[in-house]
């Protein structure tokens, strides 16, 4: 019997080679029948099933380690500011009767925070004098009412005033970036991005600056930054002044959106981060760097709602708020990078909303790695990156050491130069620079940015490591890139290769020849090419060998960029079953085919284990998305074993 046969040719190999060769595994996996192979099948597929366990574990983000601490209802806690304003979050659905009702049996006037504010029912609120405290805790007990608490004042973090060098100019200045100025810029260095550049430029992704405002746009007495012409600005908005207008007044908010995205390479000043985001500019402070809680919160929840995947915080203050904390908890929940400034009061507890679950907090570096005397410290410090020293000249450039990029005179929107400023706040964005990075490459989720930024943090040079001042390490930007794609990409490859040798040892025939085209197809629609940043970082960056670089489901950020990035039809067995029902009429097309199949497989199920995006067009339905990458996932294991089984 054939069996019998097979058993006899088994021992004789035995004893003819008694050691295990790749041509005994793969004459074993491609030509004995597949009875004698279901145990070997068996265990494949078991080992599938435990790689995804292992990525669900490996990738799942660690515990928070930030404060979760509620705001005191006492005046001290709120040094600035009216006492007697305050912040009232109504339920979305709240009627305008209930909202009458209210101010009718408080005796104050609801006030929307921003012309923004009204889907959220987000409201200001004059109270009597006195009575505050009573208004807050009667409110606590209304079911209309989501929070209610004192409103408070929010300042720029530091003096930047002092803090302030004008760089003198530079003709000229040899290699990439071109920009003359770019060689006092020792912070860019610091961060590897001579390096990152070569790998990504932020792919459109957008990032909202809330701060006092961006010189972006010619109007009245404001003028464009002639070093941010050419990079794209969308919709923001003045919670200020309640306006479109979310120009810089003071100069703060322009210098922290060059750090993050200076245009690069244009023959031009300085360089930025990342070259190719998108700014969003918020004004949530004014002239004098001051604005208010209920601002920020609104400003939070606006970027959140209108595309930002990584908004920027170069702000805070000493004490917590739950509307603060509220609004980044729901710009987190909508798959928003919030990074922020640590403070800048040499303390060893981090400032709000640096201090918040789901913000990142930044502590600041010098050009030696250490960190400044200036910047807070403790637990809740997660990375930390270049803020500068004005006071110092360590590289002996002949310049102080500060971050240096194109500005307004502090107070004058008419005058601009290149100016260095100290603070945590410069280190800030360039941590939201590096993130828009990271979201470029398809890690939209922002535990998952998050996570990647740590582990690819280094350690400083000849300074003592320590996890208080310097979280994880000093951000990495190439080493943060390449894991962006390594790291995952290696676990979409080592999971398509499984599945695809699975798939074919459960099916496989004498009279199908599998082989090299099989295998190519796999590795195509699991992971691509994920390896070639490495190895040709500057092919890699090119438009279509970077689609290449990723399995073929997340070919939907060369095609429609990163917002739609995850897209329903992407993520599915569509592309597989079309260009099965295309090919499958040629015999040798089956083989390459059904490979392509089972590595969108192992892609979608590697989505499942590790939730870099979220698939959208899809009703908003719990879990939702993991049932539709599992469906689609074994819809593209049945096309494969179809094909094979022919």
């Amino acid at each position: 019997m054939p069996n019998n046969g097979l058993i006899a040719d088994k021992a004789k190999i035995n004893q003819d080679q008694p050691s295990i060769s790749p041509k005994r595994i793969y004459t074993y996996f491609m030509e004995e029948p597949r009875s004698a192979k279901r145990p070997i099948s068996s265990l494949l597929w078991l080992l599938v099933l435990v790689l995804i366990v292992v990525l669900w574990f490996y990738f799942r983000p660690g515990e928070e380690h930030h404060q979760n601490t509620l705001p005191p209802s006492t005046d001290a806690a709120y040094a600035f500011g009216d006492p007697d304003d305050i912040i009232v979050d109504l339920v979305d659905d709240a009627s305008a009767a209930q909202v009458a009702t209210l101010e009718k049996e408080f005796g104050f006037k609801l006030n929307l925070v921003s012309n923004q504010a009204k889907d959220e029912q987000f409201y200001r609120a004059h109270v009597p004098a006195g009575r505050r405290d009573a208004i807050l805790a009667a409110l606590a007990n209304r079911d209309v009412v989501e929070m209610a608490e004192p409103d408070a004042d929010v300042k720029l973090i530091g003096n930047v005033e002092n803090q302030i060098f004008q760089a003198p100019p530079v003709t000229k200045w040899e290699g990439f970036p071109n920009d003359p100025q770019y060689k006092y810029q020792w912070h860019l260095r610091q961060i590897g991005m001579p390096e990152a550049w070569k790998l990504a430029d932020g792919n459109g992704v957008i990032v909202a600056v809330l701060d006092t405002g961006v010189a972006y746009e010619d109007f009245q007495n404001y003028h464009q930054l002639k070093d941010l012409k050419g990079i794209e600005f969308v919709k923001g908005y003045d919670f200020v002044d309640n306006d479109n207008h979310a120009n810089d007044d003071h100069g703060h908010g322009s210098h922290v959106t060059g750090t993050i995205a200076q245009a690069t390479n244009n023959g031009e000043g300085v360089a930025g981060v990342a070259r190719n985001v998108r700014i969003m500019p918020l004004k949530v402070l004014s002239a004098s760097g001051s604005g208010t809680v209920a601002g920020i919160a609104d400003a939070i929840r606006y970027a959140a709602d209108n595309g930002a995947k990584v908004i920027n915080m170069s702000l805070g203050g000493p004490f917590p708020s739950r509307a603060l904390k509220n609004a980044v908890a729901y710009a987190h929940k909508k798959g928003v990078t919030v990074v922020c400034a640590a403070g800048n009061e040499s303390r060893g507890k981090v400032g709000y909303p640096a201090a918040y679950p789901g913000s990142i907090a930044v502590s600041a570096t010098q050009f030696d790695e250490a960190t400044t005397f200036y910047s807070n410290y403790g637990k809740d410090i997660d990375i930390a990156a270049p803020g500068g020293n004005t006071q110092i000249d360590q590289n002996g450039d002949g310049q102080p050491d500060g971050v240096l990029q194109n500005t307004i005179k502090i107070g004058d929107p008419t005058q601009s130069d290149y100016f260095s400023y100290m603070g945590t706040s410069m280190a800030s964005p360039h941590v939201a620079g590096v993130a828009a990075l990271i979201v470029g490459e398809g890690i939209t989720d922002p535990d998952q940015v998050e996570r990647i930024l740590k582990e690819s943090a280094r350690k400083p040079h000849d300074q003592k490591m320590t996890a208080d001042k310097y979280g994880a390490g000093i951000m990495d930007a190439p080493a943060a890139i390449k894991a962006a794609r390594g790291k995952t990409g290696a676990g979409q490859f080592a999971l398509g290769l499984l599945l695809a040798a699975a798939v074919a040892a459960s099916v496989r025939r004498r009279d199908v020849k599998l082989g090299a085209a099989y295998v190519a197809g796999a590795v195509l629609g699991a992971s691509g090419l994920f390896f070639l940043p490495y190895i040709a970082p500057s092919l890699s960056s090119m438009w279509g060998v970077h689609a290449l670089t990723r399995g073929l489901p997340s070919w939907d950020i060369s095609l429609l960029g990163v917002a739609g990035h995850g897209n329903a039809l992407f993520f599915s067995m569509l592309v597989p079953f079309a260009l099965m029902a295309i090919g499958y009429g040629v015999p040798r097309l089956r083989a390459p085919l059904a490979g392509l199949a089972v590595g969108v497989a192992a892609h979608l199920l590697f989505f499942v284990a590790v939730p870099l995006t979220s698939v959208h067009g899809l009703p908003l339905i719990s879990g939702l998305g993991s049932l539709w990458l599992v469906v689609n996932a074994l819809g593209c294991i049945t096309l494969a074993r179809l094909a094979l089984r022919k």
